[in-house]
C-alpha cells in the first residue's frame, strides 16, 4: 500500500470521500508507522512519508470509515531523560474520533517488565490495545438549532449517561445506559417536568478502566480517565458498528436540542489514563512524552501531579494546547454541544507552579471565536498547592461554587456562625464575582454533585461508608457537612423520616430560590441513595445507578422539585442578571431591591448578623426594583417575595414587615408541609407567622 504525501493539517484521521489523510505530531519521532488492522487482527504497516513542522503525515486512497488503525513511533527511549518512544507499543491516535475495543491490562502495555521495572519491555502491545477508528463525518443535523439558553434562565441537571438510564423500566432494554437512552422521550419528559434546560454529562470522552480497579473487579464508572479527547466513549453506544458512537451521540444532541435542552460536557484535560512513570504506554507517552506531560524539571523520569492521578497534561506546550483547543472546537462545531465543565480546571491555569488566571489556556479561550461563545464552567480547584481558586477565574467563566455548597449545608444542619455567609451565598456570592465584572450567574450553585453524598444521603449519614470501594475507608471526603437527622442510615422512625423529607425540601427550595445557576444531581429529585458511599467512582452497579422505582415512592419530592423550578422560571426576581444593591437605585427612586429582617420584623443590624437569631432570617426581594431590561428593552418587574429561613431546632415566630414592604401576603411555599398542594394562607403586614423548626416559608406580596 503506497501512501501519498497528504497534508499536515488537520491532525488525526480525516476522511474526504475517496480516502483518508493521517497526521500525527511528534517532535522526537525519527519516523512514524501507521498500522491498519482487519477484523481478525491482521496488521498492515505503512510508513508516513512526510514530516512538516514535526507533523508526520500521509494520505491513503481507498481507506474509509470503519478502518481501525494505530501508530508505532520510532524514536529515543531514555526514561531518565523523559523520552519513552518504543515502536513495539501500538499507540492510540490523540485525535482519534472513535475508538474500538477495551484494554485488558496485559504486561505488554507497559514499557517495563513487572518483575524487572528497570528493563525495557519489547513485547508487542497491539493485540491488547483498543484501536482508533476512521469515521464518516457526515450527519443529517436536520436544521439543528442550539437552544442558547441565557445563563440566568439555565437549570443544569448533572447526569451520568449509563447510570441515569440503565434501570429505567420505560426505556427499551437495548437503549438503557446509552446515548439513545438519555435522549429517549421518557427522559426528555422527565427533564422538562423538572424545568431542566441543560444536561451536564459526566465524562463521555473515551476513557479507560484503571488497572488497580479491574484487578479488584471494579471499574472507572465516573470516567475521569480520558485517553482520546475527540472520541465519544464507545461503551455508551447502543449499536455495535465501528464508529457508531459518533452518530448516536449526535442523534442524542439533536433530540435534546429539539426539546430545548442544551448539552454540556464534563471534560478532563488535566491528565490522561497513562498515569505516572509506572503507568502503561497507550498513546501520548509513546508519541512525545515531554511535549504532552508536565515532567519534574530535575528528574524528568517522573511526572508533576496536580490531580492525584499520576500525571498532569502540559498545557504550556503549544501542540498540547492545540490538542485541547482542537478538541473543544470539534465538540462544538461537529458534535453541536453547548458548553463544557472543566474538571480540576485550576490545573490548566498552572503556567509553571502557581495557578495563574492569565495563563496561555485562558488567553486562547478568550479570543477563540468558537469556544468563547459557549458555556464555560470551571471546577475551580485541583489537589496541588494553592489549588482552591473559587472566585478567581476570568470574567468569561462561571464556576462550581464550592463555598455555596458548604455554606448551605452548614446552615441547614444548624451550624452556628453561618448566617452572614449564607445570606451572601443565596444572593449570588457578590464577594466572589462582582469585583471582576461578572454577574450572579457566574456562580453555579449546587448542594450535591457526583463527588460526595446524594441529597438523600446528605440528610441520612454523618459519616461516609465506602467499604465497597476496597480502600479501607481512605477514599472520599471526610468533611461532608452532613447530618443524619438522628439516626445513621436507613431508619423506620417516622420522626426521623419526616425530618429528612423536610430537609430535602429545604435544600431543593434553597437551591432554586438562590441567585445564580442551580445544578441538580441526577436522582436527587427521586431520593436516590448510595447507602452512604460518598465516592462511587468505581461502582458501576446499583450503588450508583438511579433507581427509577423511587419515582413512585417519592413522587411528592419529584413534584416539589418541579414546582420550585417552575416558581423560579416564572419569577425573574429569583434569577436576576445583576447583583442586589441594597440601597435606593436612583436619586428619584427610594425603592431598594433587597432588605433583611430579624424574626421581630426589624431590619438586620451588624450585631444581629453576629447574634444569629436562632439561625433564622427573613429576606425581602423587591420585584418592583429589578433595574434590568428584558430582551425587548423593557424594564423588568416582578412580584415581590419574603423568604423566611429557620434552621433552628424550634419554631420561630416571624413578624411580617408592613408599611413600604406591603400589607397583604400569600404563603406560596412551606417546606414543613408534606403535601404538594400550594399553601393558600393569607397574612397581613404586621401579622405573626410561626415558621416551624428547620423550615423555609416563602410569601408573595399580594396586590393592594
Amino acid at each position: 500500500m503506497r501512501p501519498w504525501p497528504g497534508n499536515s493539517y488537520p491532525l488525526g484521521a480525516s476522511y474526504d470521500g475517496a480516502g483518508t489523510n493521517f497526521a500525527l505530531f511528534s517532535e522526537v519521532a525519527e519516523y512514524v508507522d501507521l498500522c491498519l488492522f482487519e477484523a481478525d487482527g491482521t496488521e498492515t504497516v505503512v510508513r508516513l512519508p512526510e514530516v512538516d513542522g514535526f507533523v508526520h503525515h500521509g494520505y491513503l486512497p481507498g481507506i474509509g470509515p470503519g478502518q481501525r488503525y494505530g501508530y508505532r513511533v520510532h524514536g529515543p527511549y531514555r526514561p531518565a531523560d523523559g523520552l519513552r518512544c518504543n515502536p513495539k507499543k501500538l499507540l492510540i491516535d490523540p485525535y482519534a474520533k472513535a475508538v474500538d475495543g477495551t484494554i485488558d491490562w496485559d504486561e505488554s502495555l507497559f514499557g517495563y517488565h513487572f518483575d524487572q521495572p528497570d528493563q525495557r519491555n519489547d513485547a508487542d502491545s497491539a493485540p491488547h490495545l483498543p484501536k482508533s477508528v476512521v469515521i464518516n463525518p457526515f450527519f443529517d443535523w436536520a436544521e439543528d438549532r442550539r437552544p442558547r439558553t441565557p445563563y440566568h434562565e439555565t437549570v443544569i441537571y448533572e447526569a451520568h449517561v449509563r447510570g441515569t438510564t440503565i434501570n429505567h423500566p420505560f426505556i427499551p432494554a437495548d437503549l438503557r445506559g446509552t446515548y439513545s437512552g438519555l435522549a429517549h422521550p421518557v427522559m426528555i419528559e422527565h427533564f422538562t417536568r423538572l424545568g431542566v434546560t441543560a444536561v451536564e454529562l459526566m465524562p463521555v470522552h473515551q476513557f479507560v478502566d484503571d488497572h488497580h480497579l479491574t484487578e479488584r473487579g471494579l471499574s472507572n464508572y465516573w470516567g475521569y480517565n480520558t485517553i482520546a479527547f475527540l472520541a465519544p466513549h464507545n461503551r455508551y453506544a447502543s449499536q455495535g458498528a465501528l464508529g457508531n458512537q459518533v452518530q448516536e451521540f449526535k442523534a442524542m444532541v439533536r433530540s435534546l436540542h429539539d426539546a430545548g435542552i442544551e448539552v454540556i460536557l464534563d471534560v478532563v484535560y488535566n491528565h490522561t489514563a497513562e498515569g505516572n512513570h509506572m503507568g502503561p504506554t497507550l498513546s501520548m507517552r509513546g508519541i512525545d512524552n515531554a511535549a504532552y506531560y508536565r515532567l519534574v524539571d530535575d528528574e524528568p523520569r517522573y511526572y508533576m501531579d496536580y490531580t492525584g492521578t499520576g500525571n498532569s497534561l502540559n498545557a504550556r506546550n503549544p501542540h498540547t494546547l492545540q490538542l485541547i483547543m482542537d478538541s473543544l472546537r470539534y465538540w462544538v462545531t461537529e458534535m453541536h454541544v453547548d458548553g463544557f465543565r472543566f474538571d480540576l480546571a485550576a490545573t490548566l491555569a498552572r503556567e509553571f507552579y502557581d495557578v495563574d488566571r492569565l495563563s496561555a489556556f485562558f488567553d486562547i479561550v478568550q479570543q477563540d471565536p468558537v469556544v468563547s461563545q459557549v458555556k464555560l464552567i470551571a471546577e475551580p480547584w485541583d489537589v496541588g498547592p494553592g489549588g482552591y481558586q473559587v472566585g478567581n477565574f476570568p470574567p468569561l467563566w462561571t464556576e462550581w461554587n464550592g463555598k455555596y455548597r458548604d455554606t448551605v449545608r452548614d446552615f441547614w444542619r444548624g451550624e452556628a456562625g453561618t448566617l452572614g455567609e449564607f445570606a451572601s451565598r443565596i444572593t449570588g456570592s457578590s464577594d466572589l464575582y462582582q469585583d471582576d465584572g461578572r454577574r450572579p450567574f457566574a456562580s453555579i450553585n449546587f448542594v450535591t454533585a457526583h463527588d460526595g453524598f446524594t441529597l438523600n444521603d446528605l440528610v441520612s449519614y454523618n459519616d461516609k461508608h465506602n467499604e465497597a470501594n476496597g480502600e479501607d475507608g481512605n477514599d472520599g471526603a471526610d468533611d461532608n457537612r452532613s447530618w443524619n437527622c438522628g439516626a445513621e442510615g436507613p431508619s423506620e422512625d417516622p420522626e426521623v423520616q419526616a425530618l429528612r423529607a423536610k430537609q430535602r425540601r429545604n435544600f431543593i427550595a434553597t437551591l432554586f430560590l438562590s441567585q445564580g445557576v442551580p445544578m441538580l444531581l441526577h436522582g436527587d429529585e427521586l431520593g436516590r441513595t448510595q447507602h452512604g458511599n460518598n465516592n462511587v467512582y468505581c461502582q458501576d452497579n446499583e450503588t450508583s445507578w438511579v433507581d427509577w422505582a423511587l419515582a413512585k415512592d417519592n413522587a411528592d419530592l419529584v413534584e416539589f422539585t418541579g414546582r420550585m423550578a417552575a416558581l423560579r422560571a416564572e419569577h425573574p426576581v429569583f434569577r436576576r442578571r445583576k447583583f442586589f444593591q441594597g440601597r435606593p437605585l436612583r436619586r428619584d427612586d427610594d425603592r431598594r431591591d433587597i432588605a433583611w429582617f430579624n424574626p421581630d420584623g426589624e431590619e438586620m443590624t451588624e450585631a444581629d448578623w453576629d447574634a444569629d437569631f436562632g439561625r433564622a432570617v427573613g429576606v425581602f426581594l423587591n420585584g418592583d426594583a429589578m433595574d434590568e431590561l428584558d430582551r425587548r428593552g423593557e424594564w423588568v418587574t416582578d412580584d415581590s417575595f419574603l423568604l423566611c429561613f429557620n434552621a433552628w431546632h424550634e419554631a420561630v415566630d416571624f413578624r411580617i414587615p408592613d408599611g413600604e414592604y406591603g400589607s397583604n401576603w400569600l404563603v406560596v411555599v412551606d417546606t414543613s408541609v408534606e403535601s404538594n398542594e400550594e399553601p393558600e394562607t393569607e397574612l397581613a403586614g404586621g401579622a405573626t407567622l410561626p415558621v416551624p423548626a428547620r423550615s423555609l416559608v416563602v410569601l408573595r406580596r399580594s396586590a393592594e
